[in-house]
């Protein structure tokens, strides 16, 4: 939330929460209080769910509804976790593709606001455009493309997992398939980047994920022209479920009746006001009244905060400077607390150069609490002003660069295993490449953590290596966890119930 009004501050104008498990919104309480919040600024908003089920994300849908503005179903996350519980980009396989549909369709149905989807670009572009009409025609209102190719264990090159984005095919897409909003997502970078971007591929917007981490301010220039803008929203009250979905219920209530007029009014247009029955005409006559009513409940849920207001050029000056950009972040990191390793992901991405430069980064890394990530702000402020008190110290670099080095060595562990495993059922004529990454990826379930705790050690061990070899023993059943973080060769995958379903502990955009 915190991360999403500083964007919203310097320009952003629709924004989405993190991916959230379908399963686990819709039916775990705890879950949606640790892992959602918004407030009266955050808005309009987008909750972005993970599902895989038709079922689970029309039962998110529903809860999430009176608290958003659209529901999106992701279906481009490339991570090892989505391959293994078969959803984001593995839900783009031709054997998956009635699933898909049928799972837009019930959030569709399921809800009065609009379902969009984020995709990835599939191998040949016709496959991709049948891909968008097919979700445009379960009832998608919107869809996301990152022009890159879906993620697979084999493939490899520019274009795949790495490397520009292909934002020509998105040009093809929008082309052939007009009738439906299409937003452009990939090598977005600087503002210059996003007016390309958007010139190239004609979409009806775009989308930056990457980019923004590093820069919050990245959309402010389309400001340009604006006499003034709305910055001061960390007075932004933060409202309870019941106060949130009271309201947003009636506005949701109020929207619905207003799009059925709407339905009402094209039809006066295609076939004459002669064309309408009584109850149709009595809906037209409301629409005045339903207008105001729905003014009414937005301009009360504006005035619950404090505005205030500053120029462009004002906001220009601080987006120019990193620091007091970290800083608005931090502010609004206490105001809408969030987890101590989101504040500082974010802290990292904003202020990355001037971490490396004045040697903080491990620092901040380690910190423990919002105070200390502002302490080392504050250092950094003083070494700004006063370059005379920076000592670069080169014992403290050489150890960093070999606990980097380290890290590195240990990360590729895990993709050499997966390499090592592919080659293998390559030379033993495999079809399915990924054949040797199914055995012992089977992922194990709350019951089944539960009673291998109570197991003596070593037929807990044969039970892991039989069924569940490729997840890390210690992250699961060890009482501090594994020490070893992401570093460990192992799937760190966290268990939510008994259907295999879970969600991804790291902080990535997907």
């Amino acid at each position: 939330l915190a991360f999403r009004l500083l964007c919203r501050r310097y320009g952003a104008q629709l924004a989405y929460t993190p991916m959230m498990s379908a399963e686990k919104f819709a039916h775990d309480r705890a879950y949606r209080q640790e892992e959602f919040q918004t407030c009266t600024q955050d808005r309009p908003l987008v909750c972005h769910f993970a599902a895989n089920t038709p079922q689970d994300f029309a039962a998110a849908a529903r809860v999430a509804e009176p608290m958003c503005d659209a529901i999106d179903l992701n279906l481009g996350c490339p991570q090892r976790t989505a391959y293994l519980g078969h959803f984001g980009s593995y839900l783009l396989d031709d054997k998956d593709r009635d699933l898909v549909c049928s799972i837009v369709r019930a959030g569709a149905e399921a809800v009065n606001i609009p379902i969009f989807c984020k995709i990835r670009l599939l191998d040949k572009i016709q496959d991709t455009i049948r891909l968008c009409q097919g979700l445009r025609d379960a009832g998608a209102s919107l869809i996301a493309v990152h022009a890159r190719y879906r993620a697979s264990w084999e493939r490899k090159g520019p274009g795949a997992r790495d490397g520009p984005a292909l934002m020509d095919q998105i040009a093809e897409i929008k082309q052939a398939v007009p009738d439906i909003t299409i937003i452009a997502n990939g090598n977005t970078i600087t503002f210059q980047d996003v007016e390309e971007n958007l010139k190239l591929t004609k979409a009806d917007g775009l989308m930056s994920a990457e980019g923004i981490l590093d820069n919050p301010a990245l959309f402010l220039p389309h400001l340009k022209g604006q006499h003034q803008h709305i910055v001061d929203d960390t007075k932004a009250e933060a409202l309870g479920p019941a106060d949130r979905e009271d309201i947003e219920m009636k506005a949701q209530k109020l929207r619905k009746k207003l799009r059925k007029i709407s339905k009402i009014e094209k039809k006066i247009t295609s076939n004459g006001k002669d064309s309408l029955c009584d109850e149709d005409r009595r809906r037209l006559e409301k629409k005045i009244d339903l207008q105001q009513s729905l003014s009414r409940i937005e301009a009360s849920r504006s005035s619950t905060h404090q505005q205030n207001v500053d120029s462009f050029e004002t906001l220009c000056m601080r987006a120019e400077n990193k620091l007091g950009l970290a800083e608005e972040y931090l502010d609004l990191a206490e105001k809408h607390p969030v987890k101590i390793r989101s504040v500082i992901f974010h802290t990292r991405r904003i202020l990355k150069s001037m971490l490396e430069k004045y040697q903080f980064m491990e620092d901040c890394l380690a910190s423990n609490s919002i105070d200390e990530i502002r302490s080392i702000v504050t250092k950094m402020k003083h070494y700004k002003e006063n370059p005379e008190a920076f000592v670069f110290d080169k014992d403290k670099a050489a150890k960093e660069k070999e606990a980097l080095e380290r890290k590195r060595r240990e990360e590729g562990k895990r993709k050499a295993y997966e390499a090592r495993m592919m080659r293998k059922a390559k030379r033993e004529g495999k079809k399915d490449l990924s054949h040797y990454l199914h055995i012992g990826a089977e992922v194990p379930t709350k019951e089944t953590i539960e009673k291998l705790k109570l197991q003596p050690r070593q037929e807990a061990l044969e039970v892991w290596k039989r069924h569940h070899s490729q997840h890390c023993l210690a992250f699961h059943l060890e009482s501090e966890g594994c020490k070893r973080g992401r570093t460990c060769a192992f799937l760190h995958v966290d268990v939510v119930g008994n259907n295999h379903a879970f969600v991804e502990k790291d902080e990535v955009a997907g």
